[in-house]
């Protein structure tokens, strides 16, 4: 369906107050067309409708006129450079925004991600979990590895203790 059809359906949606709906074909659009900046603004206006001022923050990020308060509450929520760079969902280099605002900001985002990451990070590669997070990360997944060796000798002990009874 081409964006114009979906957008009169977005608006009717809305006029109607089926904003749910609205905010789901945005996302879609949004997630087909991440480099739009009129798509990103169109789905700040929806969050802001639900009084996401954080959801808000985050599509208008790359706008000018954006709003001071929605700014913060989209930093605070996405505290590090790397998930400020999942989060705004960018895809291709900077040059393809149309306008310098936006290619500032988004090479912003880009340099403090690979100040974080300690190597340099593109758009197009999400970068992965902060390094505090990977040593954790590894941890955990010794114990559900552990904890699942526990379950199956567990599991054949009892399938052992079956058996021998079925034949004493």
């Amino acid at each position: 369906m081409p964006v114009r059809d979906t957008l009169a359906r977005i608006d009717a949606d809305l006029a109607v107050g089926r904003v749910p709906v609205a905010r789901q074909r945005l996302r879609g659009l949004v997630s087909s067309f991440p480099n739009d900046l009129m798509l990103r603004r169109r789905l700040a206006e929806v969050y802001r409708l639900y009084g996401e001022p954080a959801e808000a923050g985050r599509w208008m990020y790359l706008e000018q006129d954006r709003d001071a308060a929605e700014t913060s509450a989209f930093e605070a929520r996405y505290h590090t450079a790397p998930q400020r760079m999942r989060a705004l969902a960018w895809q291709g280099p900077e040059s393809l925004a149309r306008t310098a605002f936006a290619r500032e900001q988004l090479a912003a985002v880009r340099a403090a991600c690979s100040d974080a990451m300690g190597r340099p990070v593109d758009w197009d590669t999400e970068p992965s979990g902060e390094k505090a997070a990977s040593r954790g990360s590894a941890f955990a997944d010794f114990l559900a590895g552990a904890g699942c060796l526990v379950a199956v000798l567990a599991f054949l002990a009892i399938w052992v203790n079956g058996l021998v009874a079925l034949f004493d």
